[in-house]
């Protein structure tokens, strides 16, 4: 399928999966897939959504993140605001925000929420501690990136919907991925491409889907992604370690090396060094195409 010009097959669906034919099918092979009816004996199924999380949790306060571009004056992950949970949903409520919560523990805040859900028996070694949550507003985006700790991530989503777009590692080389980051550049639009700036585009293949309440986005280590919520809604990862050495390596050096120093050059250089890891994304990228400068 074609969005705009990008290269984009439907992620493929299953209503239920063995655990055999999901190792099978997907894990060994590390390609995506949208179980549809993973948890329907969670309560969480039935229980969770805008209205119950504030009723639990609407007095804790909560960190916030827009989608202004990353610059030398925020931190790796630092938010750019914070407010109590209840105002936090009644925003989400009252129309389109870009306000995001990603990474957040609310199941450490608010414990009752743990006897909502259990670890799926799947196959992959989850890591068993508490997961996080993610919330946004309608039409809010989390940019393309992939995760720290090339995880194998498995998604749920709770309260309307949400588009996620996929890329697989192999495709890293076409997607202007930023140097010393685990993003590209933050002005691309996935959803609308403009091919004149960024011409490699045209060549990533990759994946689309929308979920739905109590839907399982399964994503493989090291994959891409980028989410746009389609309705105001929030999401629930589960993650189990890097099956491969070498994805397990690069967590390492991710966690322990990459964004120290990377925050490191933030407060050195400013926003130079922000300005100047841009400039490389375009640059290397072309080079590595063949593609006129």
């Amino acid at each position: 399928m074609m969005s705009d010009g990008l290269q984009l097959a439907e992620i493929p669906r299953e209503k239920r999966i063995s655990k055999a034919d999901f190792l099978r099918k997907y894990v060994r092979p590390q390609k995506p897939v949208v179980i549809e009816q993973l948890i329907e004996d969670w309560p969480a199924y039935e229980k969770w959504n805008l209205e119950y999380i504030d009723q639990v949790a609407g007095d804790k306060v909560v960190p916030l993140y827009d989608d202004r571009p990353i610059s030398s004056k925020y931190k790796f992950n630092e938010p750019h605001t914070k407010m109590k949970m209840s105002e936090y949903i009644e925003l989400l409520k009252s129309g389109p925000t870009n306000y995001r919560i990603f990474l957040y523990h609310l199941l450490k805040e608010v414990p009752s929420l743990q006897k909502d859900f259990s670890f799926p028996d799947l196959g992959i070694r989850f890591l068993k501690q508490l997961p996080t949550l993610f919330f946004g507003g309608e039409n809010s985006k989390v940019f393309m990136h992939y995760d720290i700790d090339f995880a194998n991530i498995l998604h749920f989503h709770f309260h309307g919907k949400k588009q996620c777009i996929l890329f697989p590692p192999s495709e890293s080389q076409y997607l202007y991925k930023v140097p010393h980051a685990l993003i590209s550049r933050q002005d691309i639009d996935f959803v609308n491409p403009d091919f004149e700036k960024f011409p490699a585009l045209k060549k990533a293949k990759g994946y689309i889907t929308e979920l739905n309440h109590g839907e399982a986005l399964y994503m493989p280590e090291g994959y891409w992604h980028q989410m746009t919520y389609l309705t105001a809604g929030f999401s629930m990862s589960l993650r189990a370690t890097p099956r491969s050495v070498a994805n397990f390596s690069k967590a390492v050096y991710n966690v322990f090396f990459m964004r120290h120093f990377d925050n490191y050059m933030r407060k050195w250089k400013g926003q130079k060094w922000i300005d100047y890891k841009n400039e490389q994304a375009v640059k290397k990228t072309h080079q590595r195409n063949k593609i006129e400068q």
